[in-house]
């Protein structure tokens, strides 16, 4: 009897200790998802911004420069399965020379774009605790390399101008690197706070 008292009584200290901890980790949560949800206000974007980042609210927390990286690691990860998206086009058979020849450029450009947002990673991470002009340098790199992204982005869309190129490769390029550039966008946005607060 004592046995059986005293393991209702552990099954219901380690329940209640389970619940705090639970409780606790979804008031973070909450909290890392509210702060996403506030800094998302400044993007162009805020839904999609909500949205692409909620996914990572426990590792960005209620942390700035977390939030930068993981929004610059998502327009990361989705420019490099543009890229892999545009590659295998290249291989089609049976395009037409002036899809042949735009699909080449959006190649070239979202090659260019996962460049320069893997550089804008490596630089945010060679960043450090810098602070003032140093900080200030890092942060320009940065905005520089997302914005030459975001203008290979809409050289692409612009390539497939025009009634000839309309059809199923030009709307699965222009939907994908569409959404590159907004969550692209979105960053840089981020960046631009950041940058501006510090």
């Amino acid at each position: 009897m004592a046995k059986s008292s005293l393991v209702l009584l552990l099954l219901s200290i380690l329940y209640i200790a389970g619940t705090a901890t639970s409780a606790s980790t979804t008031s973070s949560s909450a909290s890392a998802t509210n702060f996403i949800k506030a800094s998302c206000t400044a993007t162009t974007y805020p839904a999609l911004c909500v949205q692409s980042l909620s996914l990572y609210a426990t590792s960005i927390n209620q942390s700035p420069r977390q939030l930068i990286q993981t929004a610059l690691a998502v327009s990361l990860d989705k420019a490099q399965s543009t890229k892999t998206f545009v590659y295998k086009l290249t291989k089609f058979k049976g395009v037409k020379p002036r899809e042949k020849a735009a699909i080449k450029d959006c190649f070239e450009e979202i090659d260019d774009t996962v460049d320069r947002l893997v550089k804008s990673v490596k630089e945010l991470k060679n960043m450090g605790s810098s602070k003032g002009s140093d900080f200030q340098w890092h942060i320009s790199n940065v905005q520089t390399w997302i914005s030459a992204g975001l203008t290979d982005e809409k050289t692409c869309v612009d390539g497939f101008a025009g009634k000839a190129l309309n059809g199923r490769i030009k709307n699965s390029i222009k939907a994908r690197f569409v959404h590159v550039e907004r969550v692209t966008s979105n960053a840089l946005a981020l960046i631009n706070k950041f940058g501006s607060k510090y």
